[in-house]
Order: C-alpha cells, then sequence, then structure tokens
C-alpha cells in the first residue's frame, strides 16, 4: 500500500513539542510474542521514517528487556537517520538484569527468545539509572527527549498492604523529583505516565506535574467508563497533552487472541466475544476497516492528539499511519450505540 509521508503535527499540551497523530509502538523490536528477523525489524523502523516527517517512537526498558531499544538505535544507525530526525519517548522503571533462568521472569511466555532479564526499578535512584541504561542501550545521539514512568499501576497493585502501597507511592512521586531534574538540566522536554489503569493516573495527577499522558485499554470501542471521559476533559482544559494506546484492547477488538494481555477464556469470557462478534458484524456491514475504527473512537476525543500502534509486519505500518486519518461514516457509530455496543450516551460521535 502507498502512503504519503504523514507531515501533521499537533501541539503535545504545554511542551513545547510538535508531534505526529501517530506514534511507533516498539515493543515487537523487543520480541514480544516472536522474534522476528533484524531484516524485518529493519524494514518496520525504515517505514516509520518513510511514512511519518519526523516520527515519535515510543519504547521502554521493559520491551525485551532493553531489546528494543537496542534494535531501535541499531537499525536507525544503519538507515542513516540522524537523531535530530526523530523523537524518542522511553518509558522509565525496568532495568536490565542479567537472565538466571530458563526464561524472563518479569513477564513470563510473553517474549521471545531473550537475553536479558528485568526487574522494575522505581525510585529516585532507580529511575536514573533506568534513563542512563536507556539511553546506553539505545545510543547517546537517540537519547530521549520524552520520558515517564512506566506501570506505575502494576508497581503499586504489588503491595502487600496499605502501608506497603504508601511506600510505594512515595517511591514513584521520588521517581517523578527524579525526572524534573532530569528536566530543569535540559536532559529531557516533556515528562508523563504511561499506565493501563487510569486511576492511577488521576492518582498521581494530583501528586505530580505531568506534561503528558499515555491511556493504555482504557479509551477503546470496548471500554470508555464515563469518569475517565471526565478525567480526560478536565486534562484538556488545563493543557496536558494526551495519548491513546493499547487501542485494540492488546489485539482481541480486532480478531487476536488477547484481551488486555491475557488470554480470554471463551466459556467464562462470553459476554466478551460476543461483545467483539456484534462489532466485527457492524464493522462488515458498513465496510469499515475494524482497526480504523478502534483508532478513530479514541481520536474523537477532544484532548487526545495521537494514538500509539505498533506491529510486527513492516507492511501494517503504512496502514497505522492511514488509520488515524480515516473517515468513518456516521451511520456505523449510530448503530453501535442503537445496539449498545458503545455506551449510546458516548457524545463525541
Amino acid at each position: 500500500m502507498q502512503v504519503i509521508m504523514l507531515k501533521t503535527k499537533i501541539p503535545l499540551g504545554r511542551t513545547g513539542l510538535d508531534i505526529p497523530p501517530v506514534i511507533f509502538g516498539s515493543s515487537c523490536l523487543g520480541n514480544l510474542y516472536e522474534e522476528l528477523p533484524f531484516e524485518t525489524k529493519l524494514g518496520i523502523a525504515g517505514e516509520w521514517v518513510n511514512d511519518v516527517d519526523h516520527p515519535v517512537i515510543d519504547t521502554a526498558g521493559k520491551y525485551g528487556a532493553g531489546l528494543a531499544l537496542e534494535m531501535i538505535g541499531k537499525c536507525l544507525r544503519e538507515l542513516g537517520v540522524p537523531g535530530e530526525a526523530v523523537t524518542i519517548s522511553n518509558k522509565l522503571g525496568w532495568k536490565r538484569v542479567p537472565l538466571r533462568s530458563s526464561e524472563p521472569t518479569f513477564e513470563p511466555g510473553a517474549w521471545a527468545n531473550l537475553e536479558n532479564d528485568a526487574e522494575q526499578n522505581i525510585s529516585y535512584k532507580g529511575i536514573l539509572e533506568c534513563y542512563e541504561q536507556g539511553c546506553e542501550l539505545i545510543g547517546s545521539e537517540y537519547a530521549p527527549q520524552v520520558v515517564s514512568v512506566h506501570d506505575p499501576d502494576e508497581y503499586l497493585n504489588a503491595a502487600a498492604d496499605a502501608d506497603d502501597r504508601k511506600r510505594r507511592l512515595d517511591d514513584v512521586v521520588e521517581a517523578y523529583s527524579a525526572l524534573h531534574e532530569l528536566k530543569r538540566q535540559g536532559g529531557v522536554k516533556a515528562i508523563g505516565v504511561g499506565s493501563k489503569d487510569w486511576r492511577v493516573i488521576q492518582e498521581l495527577d494530583a501528586l505530580v506535574e505531568l506534561d503528558w499522558i499515555m491511556f493504555a485499554c482504557s479509551l477503546t470501542p470496548y471500554t470508555h467508563a464515563a469518569e475517565l471521559l471526565e478525567f480526560i476533559d478536565d486534562l484538556y482544559g488545563r493543557g496536558v497533552g494526551m495519548i491513546n494506546s493499547a487501542v485494540f484492547n492488546a489485539g482481541f477488538l480486532v480478531g487476536g487472541d488477547f484481551f488486555d494481555y491475557r488470554k480470554p477464556d471463551p466459556v467464562e469470557d462470553a459476554k466478551l466475544f460476543d461483545w467483539r462478534k456484534k462489532f466485527l458484524c457492524a464493522c462488515h456491514r458498513h465496510n469499515v476497516i475494524p482497526a480504523e475504527a478502534c483508532v478513530r473512537f479514541g481520536m474523537s476525543v477532544p484532548g487526545i492528539i495521537s494514538t500509539a500502534l505498533n506491529t510486527s509486519k513492516t507492511s501494517n505500518v503504512g496502514r497505522n499511519v492511514k488509520a488515524v486519518e480515516a473517515v468513518i461514516p456516521k451511520t456505523f457509530w449510530h448503530e453501535l450505540k442503537e445496539e449498545k455496543v458503545i455506551n449510546p450516551g458516548f457524545k463525541y460521535l
């Protein structure tokens, strides 16, 4: 599919950065679910820079225990892409450590053929270590301008009791103190948070200054709580930049096997499968590409300026770029509301 280079840029809240309406996720370069040949990884990176003017690449130390960071740097160098031609967003909080067992311990079964393990490292000192390690893995010429604390919800949910959660929350707040110090020193330009639990984002928003936010598995055709929409409206009014991600609920909404990174049971999760059948049938009737419907749904909410999309196929990069500007017929959304596939009160479509 031929794609004309996307040159649209939108201000990321009050950060001073302008970003495109699509951000490229990189977990596939870290061997998520499968190990891609280097030629495929190089091809994906090549499409990033061919299809979008000054692309933003979203990565994390958690992705393949730092492998994604290494692959991004290696691919961009091989393609001859200068550091000033891309923006790197690194979600911090996981540090590469030696692999001491037959497979990684941090997400068993999710990553293929890794030579390292990763451990969560959230604290003032820990987040600086993650930042420094990330710069080393990707290469100093691609040092991230955009940073965040990754998966604070998982860190907090691992608490043994209320006192332990308070201690962990203090760790997260201290991690942000470290990131703001980096920003004052000019090392980074924008500080945010990425989380699958938007309520944790709301909790942190009251405690630390955030330039931008990335929601995951929260704002999709399947899940879009009224309370979340109120929170997004509040953030928008305060000038906080917002990015949507995991808009397919980890692939399930468009036919994948995983829902929010778990494999649902056809019996126990029958309602989930029934929802997907109704959604996909409506897409077929209206000649709508399901992935485009998911992307455009989230981007209909004021304040959501970009969507992070990931693919393990070179040919799909252009489709992801096309999805952020797709036009979906109003009759499609009307039917989804009538059938209560999406909330009938969703006011943005």
